[in-house]
């Protein structure tokens, strides 16, 4: 279990409750921009206790490094309202907080994101696994194969196979990708469907080829890479079918 300071987090949760005191008493909009920020810590706080602490979720980061990068996101989100069209909702302060929610929550994923080490994930895939959380099993599927797209592309000496097109995709540690893999892995495949999957991405040895695979479980035949392709999408369409969405929704 990761540690974070408790004697920090005491302090902070005093200093807040005593500045949000000396702001009582006023209406939403009458609020200078550091007492903006203040009346919405506590939602910076809300906000990040939804997030997962695990380590397969949010690697080294504690909650008191989430509730820090929802800061980083408020104070940049309250230089950025404006005020025209918050003002022209039914409901302007409900319209502030959905607009403030939305980019501490953002915020807090980059910082987990920037944090986890070096395995690249591009970012439209990543949006694209967290937008819809009403289709379990597209979700698990972008997932997958994102992950294992991203694993197949890497080489050896961590150039990519695809044109080598800039982006602002966020890095992950392979190593602890690489373990949650082979944890959903144990779990719902059989042991040739693992070690196939195992060997063709490196989850935690070298990339092996089709035929290098077929040796190794013994499998024979001219056809045995064949064989070995066969498994390798009867595997990945079992993780699929079966592991639950939540699952992917932690580790995102």
């Amino acid at each position: 279990m990761k540690k974070y300071n408790v004697q920090n987090y005491i302090r902070y949760k005093e200093d807040v409750e005593a500045s949000l005191k000396r702001i009582e008493g006023k209406f939403w909009n009458e609020y200078t921009r550091d007492e903006l920020i203040i009346k919405f810590m506590p939602l910076v706080e809300s906000l990040a206790k939804k997030f997962s602490t695990a380590q397969q979720a949010s690697g080294v980061m504690s909650i008191n490094d989430l509730i820090q990068e929802g800061h980083v996101g408020l104070i940049a989100a309250v230089d950025r309202i404006d005020w025209g069209t918050i003002l022209e909702a039914q409901d302007p302060e409900q319209r502030l907080k959905s607009f403030l929610s939305k980019r501490i929550r953002g915020a807090i994923r980059r910082g987990i994101d920037i944090n986890r080490g070096t395995m690249r994930i591009p970012e439209h895939k990543l949006n694209e696994i967290r937008k819809d959380f009403g289709e379990n099993k597209k979700m698990v599927e972008l997932f997958f194969n994102s992950v294992f797209l991203s694993l197949d592309a890497a080489s050896d000496d961590g150039s990519t196979l695809t044109y080598d097109v800039p982006d602002e995709s966020k890095q992950y540690n392979k190593e602890l990708l690489a373990a949650y893999l082979k944890g959903l892995m144990l779990e719902h495949l059989n042991p040739k469907e693992y070690q196939v999957l195992r060997l063709s991405y490196g989850l935690d040895c070298d990339k092996h080829s089709a035929k290098e695979i077929a040796e190794i479980l013994g499998i024979k035949g001219s056809s045995s890479y064949v064989r070995i392709s066969q498994l390798k999408k009867q595997a990945t369409d079992k993780l699929i079918e079966k592991v639950p969405h939540s699952q992917v929704v932690d580790y995102l």
